[in-house]
């Protein structure tokens, strides 16, 4: 009983760092999400599906620990987020045979539950039907929060609470449209994704259409993958 008072007692402390720091709300949840990432594969090949499940349930448990400390992370829908989720994922696909992509250090093997647990199998539905909710879900609030609001303001200045979401940068934009981008192998496309996701949270002055915009890209993606079998987008 008394080491799990102490846990506890550990856990809300760090909860309580986590959300005192503006910096760490924003940065720490999309980092821990990545390192799920890098490691997916790394540690047997089913691991890139057990750890997509793990890290989706993580990304839930961080979404709700910052989300007291972030109030421009609400969901929100608008006719423009509806038009450039559509938008992103057209040309997401319809750029995707004509530049060179990023290896990204991903083995050859696509991510292809079908192939590794048998098609159609409840096992390879099961982690289908994960990937699809983590990158519906998940992926948008942990990006938008990293991306848009944090190193977008942080380049024009450290102390970036005190930028609105509405400023307009240049350079920042570019940056981190860029960064955004290089992070995905379908460079890009993405870059493209990042100016669109960015232009969204500067008309807009929160995150809600730009993550609803995202939320509707990575649905559709997975439509697209699952019925056209487009596993390389995977």
């Amino acid at each position: 009983m008394e080491t799990r008072c102490v846990s506890i007692g550990t856990l809300n402390e760090l909860l309580k760092k986590l959300r005192g720091s503006p910096l760490a709300a924003r940065a720490v949840p999309f980092l821990i999400f990545a390192s799920f990432t890098f490691f997916q594969g790394k540690l047997g090949e089913e691991s890139k599906y057990w750890l997509y499940a793990i890290k989706s349930i993580v990304g839930v448990f961080l979404i709700w620990a910052v989300r007291p400390s972030i109030p421009e992370l609400r969901w929100t829908i608008s006719l423009e987020a509806v038009a450039i989720g559509v938008l992103v994922i057209v040309f997401w696909i319809a750029l995707d045979p004509f530049y060179p992509k990023l290896s990204m250090g991903i083995p050859e093997r696509p991510w292809n539950p079908n192939a590794d647990f048998g098609n159609g199998s409840p096992m390879a539905w099961f982690f289908i039907v994960t990937r699809i909710l983590g990158a519906t879900l998940v992926v948008p609030p942990l990006e938008e929060m990293f991306y848009r609001s944090f190193v977008y303001r942080y380049i024009i200045d450290p102390n970036f609470e005190q930028i609105p979401l509405r400023r307009f940068h240049p350079v920042s934009l570019l940056v981190t449209s860029c960064v955004f981008g290089l992070s995905h192998r379908e460079w890009l496309a993405g870059i493209l994704c990042g100016f669109a996701y960015q232009w969204l949270v500067l008309r807009r002055g929160h995150l809600g259409d730009a993550m609803t915009a995202h939320a509707i890209s990575n649905l559709l993606l997975g439509a697209w993958v699952v019925y056209k079998g487009g596993w390389q987008f995977w």
